[in-house]
């Protein structure tokens, strides 16, 4: 262990002496604040690092992402720390960071067209569309690093600088390791994302360039083998003894470089975009005195060409099969005396090439913010796929096509008060022919008093994602007929009311669904025969108690109507109750206090290792024994943020003399870990 620590301190050392040149600023961002996740808490000070110092050694930096031409700024909220680790409050992992996992709302997929259907991993992939592509006068770099209980990881370093005034890039990489708390759950995610973009001088070409890549490796241990070992009385105090259903039985390896997955899932995916716009329209000219002159252009048509190229392939494997388990719950026959199953595993991969042709029309030559974008997309996909029990290493393959149209009307109007967005697309031919979406919300500055007023409508009509159909490697559903699958159709109306002085957000969604698509067991896929409705009903709200002390509320109520295969918590929160301010220092700003998340009982679903798929059941109720509880203390001193917390407080068993043994089970099956203490540091520098 003490090996372990010093090579981690030494790997710092050396990324700190990368930007030896670096060092950290005050207030040296010019940075636009979010709106309610970036509020001002507390009398000490807006929580916030953006304004400009006039200094020398201050920079100017903005962002913008692919398909959005707004400038926006870092978001440096303090008390949230879900935003750091990008992972949602609302959403629930198996038992580890790194293990699949799924949200607590209702949240369909809607999005037409292809789709693999393998998304229990989206929170740890680094995405195509959150690629941030940099403008800033000097060169920033960021040092993320969280180090938790049974030596869990969470690394990121991100850097970028403009390399001529008008070409920028950035390159991002991030790790995940957590060996976890039980018996083969172990985690080793690596991403990495690359952006460039390139402003021709005369602002007529843009050229966009993104690389993603994401390395996800997780253990499956098909849950523990008697929820009763939770009991302390049961001699399972160390919960690495506890026996899990899949997997060798021995506690995992605690070596921060170990990768090692004797029993999961790996899933490896990769998009390789460039983007090419050029404008027609008008020159301009802003002269600021008698030797500097800026060139203006207002584009009135543009032309638009982007080429994407991505790949995913999806593994499983079990260098420990055990017949009995996959032969209860997947019908699967392993033989021990089959050399060819002794190590079972299955796989597919698929390459997808999508070429698109845009056009632009700016009605307003002096507003790039509005726009009418048409254009026509041809997509190519090839698959192959193997497993070691039925096609005995043989590979299968197959390709299909799609051609759709889109379009998208924007405009955000000048005077700031009017926000349109429409778009939608629609399927001619090929695999996915009669897809369709079509999506328009209307957001509205009522007055600074009363706040913003937002609306909207969406429609998708859709495929079922590929994996429910029996030409995929993991449709193991071969005792009954394959299903005649009907398109899956999903209305969303929508509405959000938001008050910055009150610091508060209300957010209305009401869902109509027909033929929903879904798993009904371990390998069972099943289509629902009914129309049902969601209603989603949330509110944030942060309540001023004194001084800077503050409660933070998040609320949100879930309500199926109709007989749907979707079972929804009525009743699930989030509530911070802390201090934020700055204790009277000119440079601290400081966030501690306690947390607390709860849902009430309800019907979860559970978990399909082999599928690596979350699935409808109404037959067990999952309760909470206890609130999930945890202390934080966040802080950040110029450029230098801390954050340590102690979580799952609620497990402590003050009966046994204090340990904390009482652990919740979200997921039937796996349990939540004990005590978990976390520490980890976010510094900024600039070169």
């Amino acid at each position: 262990m003490l090996r372990n620590w010093y090579i981690i301190l030494g790997t710092i050392c050396m990324l700190t002496c990368f930007v030896t040149t670096a060092k950290a600023q005050s207030g040296v961002f010019q940075q636009a604040q979010g709106r309610f996740s970036g509020m001002s808490m507390g009398s000490g000070g807006s929580d916030s690092i953006g304004h400009r110092t006039g200094l020398e050694d201050s920079i100017t930096i903005h962002f913008r992402y692919l398909d959005t031409s707004r400038m926006a700024g870092f978001d440096s909220t303090l008390y949230d720390f879900a935003k750091k680790i990008g992972i949602p409050w609302y959403h629930i992992n198996l038992g580890n960071l790194g293990n699949a996992s799924r949200s607590l709302l209702f949240e369909p997929l809607m999005k037409s067209g292809w789709d693999y259907g393998f998304h229990t991993y989206d929170d740890y992939n680094l995405r195509v569309e959150d690629a941030r592509f940099y403008n800033t006068t000097r060169p920033y770099a960021e040092l993320n690093y969280l180090l938790g209980s049974k030596s869990e990881q969470f690394i990121r370093l991100m850097h970028t600088q403009n390399l001529k005034p008008n070409w920028n890039m950035s390159l991002e990489y991030r790790l995940i390791n957590s060996p976890g708390f039980y018996q083969n759950q172990n985690t080793n995610h690596n991403n990495y994302r690359f952006t460039s973009w390139y402003q021709s001088k005369n602002k007529r070409w843009n050229n966009f360039i993104i690389i993603v890549g994401n390395k996800l490796q997780s253990g499956e241990n098909g849950g523990i083998k008697n929820v009763g070992f939770l009991d302390s009385t049961n001699g399972f105090d160390d919960r690495s003894n506890i026996p899990t259903k899949l997997g060798p039985d021995n506690p995992g390896s605690r070596n921060f470089f170990s990768s090692n997955i004797a029993v999961g899932r790996l899933y490896t995916n990769a998009t390789y975009l460039m983007r090419n716009q050029y404008d027609i329209g008008q020159k301009d000219s802003l002269v600021i005195n008698d030797t500097t002159v800026v060139p203006l252009f207002y584009p009135r048509l543009r032309l638009e060409h982007t080429i994407e190229y991505s790949t995913y392939h999806n593994r499983y494997q079990d260098t420990y099969a055990d017949s009995a388990y996959y032969d209860s719950l997947y019908l699967l026959k392993l033989s021990s005396s089959d050399k060819t199953v002794q190590k079972f595993y299955a796989k597919e991969y698929w390459k997808e090439l999508t070429n698109d042709f845009s056009f632009y029309t700016f009605p307003d030559a002096k507003n790039a913010q509005q726009f009418l974008k048409l254009g026509a997309s041809l997509q190519t996909l090839q698959g192959q796929s193997t497993d070691s029990i039925y096609t005995k290493d043989s590979v299968f393959s197959r390709s299909n096509f799609n051609t759709f149209l889109h379009g998208e009307y924007r405009n955000l109007t000048r005077n700031r008060k009017w926000d349109i967005e429409a778009y939608g697309n629609f399927y001619v031919a090929g695999y996915n022919a009669g897809d369709y979406s079509a999506y328009i919300s209307l957001r509205r500055l009522i007055s600074k008093q009363i706040g913003y007023l937002q609306v909207g409508f969406q429609n998708t009509n859709r495929k079922p994602s590929f994996m429910f159909f029996p030409g995929s490697t993991f449709y193991l559903d071969t005792t009954a007929a394959p299903l005649n699958l009907k398109k899956e159709n999903t209305s969303l109306l929508f509405g959000e009311f938001e008050q910055p002085k009150l610091k508060l957000k209300l957010t209305g969604k009401y869902f109509l669904v027909t033929n929903y698509t879904y798993y009904a067991g371990y390998m069972q896929v099943a289509q629902a025969s009914t129309l049902f409705n969601v209603l989603q009903v949330s509110g944030e709200k942060i309540f001023r108690l004194g001084g800077s002390w503050n409660w933070k509320t998040w609320v949100i109520l879930q309500q199926r109507v109709g007989d749907g295969p979707v079972n929804l918590p009525l009743f699930t929160t989030r509530n911070q109750v802390g201090y934020d301010g700055s204790l009277g220092f000119k440079n601290l700003r400081i966030s501690f206090g306690g947390e607390m998340r709860y849902f009430t009982p309800y019907k979860a679903p559970e978990y399909s290792p082999l599928l690596g798929q979350y699935f409808y059941q109404n037959v067990n109720t999952i309760r909470l024994e206890r609130p999930d509880i945890s202390a934080y203390l966040h802080f950040r001193i110029k450029s230098f943020n801390a954050y340590v917390r102690a979580e799952n407080l609620n497990t402590i068993n003050i009966a046994n003399g204090g340990g904390f043994t009482r652990n919740n089970m979200p997921t039937n099956g796996y349990p939540y870990p004990g005590l978990q203490i976390r520490v980890g540091i976010f510094w900024s520098f600039v070169n």
